[in-house]
């Protein structure tokens, strides 16, 4: 589960991973069609509803062909039967809000990145032995960027992202890659319950934009 696979660069080239389940095919489709237009490359669809493994499986039908270049995940991933049915779907990454060897292990067999929660030093030690590439710091709105800092150095050259709470703000964001993540999390903060229910598409594209150019004034600044 190296971090030179296509879908890990994508999410870190872009800087931000955007994260949402909603109950309408239609819609979650939508989104993502939004997301990508505006240069977002992998997208986590959230297994958090009745509908997610069928939406899921219609988005990747429809998406593989008429958005090429996404790599469409799914999180919330917590047992490896759920694991067994969005492989088979075709995920291209599994995200969870914790650590599964068994979970692991099905990705690792599937050639595919798994990128697990943790929220201590112990968890993130055990998630590396397990071959996550990358970790998700969760919930980020408890860890704050400061948690981060602290244990830095206990796993030098690990990849971060947090998720859960992270703002479309700079002085956010920046604190955040300031503690050395690759990319942050984005669902509700981006997503929004109102965009879902209303469809009011062009807020989300200039939310995403924002949220784009953020992250790379924040990367120009750092690689000067």
């Amino acid at each position: 589960m190296g971090t030179n696979k296509p879908v890990l660069m994508n999410i870190q080239s872009a800087g931000i991973l955007p994260l949402y389940y909603c109950h309408s095919q239609t819609v979650s489709l939508d989104i993502a069609r939004v997301l990508y237009a505006a240069g977002i490359r992998a997208i986590e669809y959230t297994n958090r509803g009745a509908a997610a493994l069928e939406n899921f499986t219609a988005m990747k039908e429809t998406l593989t062909t008429e958005l090429p270049g996404l790599h469409l995940g799914i999180g919330t991933v917590k047992s490896p039967e759920e694991a067994e049915e969005y492989i088979k779907a075709g995920a291209d990454f599994i995200v969870a809000p914790i650590v599964n060897p068994a979970v692991a292990a099905l990705a690792k067999d599937a050639d595919i990145p798994w990128i697990p929660g943790c929220m201590t030093p112990t968890e993130i030690y055990q998630a590396q032995q397990l071959g996550a590439a990358v970790i998700k710091l969760f919930p980020a709105n408890i860890l704050k960027p400061e948690f981060l800092r602290s244990i830095m150095a206990l796993f030098i050259g690990q990849k971060f992202i947090p998720t859960g709470g992270v703002e479309i703000e700079e002085s956010n964001i920046r604190e955040w890659y300031r503690a050395g993540v690759v990319a942050v999390g984005m669902g509700s903060k981006l997503i929004t319950e109102e965009t879902m229910i209303h469809g009011n598409y062009e807020a989300l594209a200039g939310r995403t934009a924002q949220a784009l150019q953020i992250v790379r004034k924040i990367k120009n600044e750092m690689n000067r």
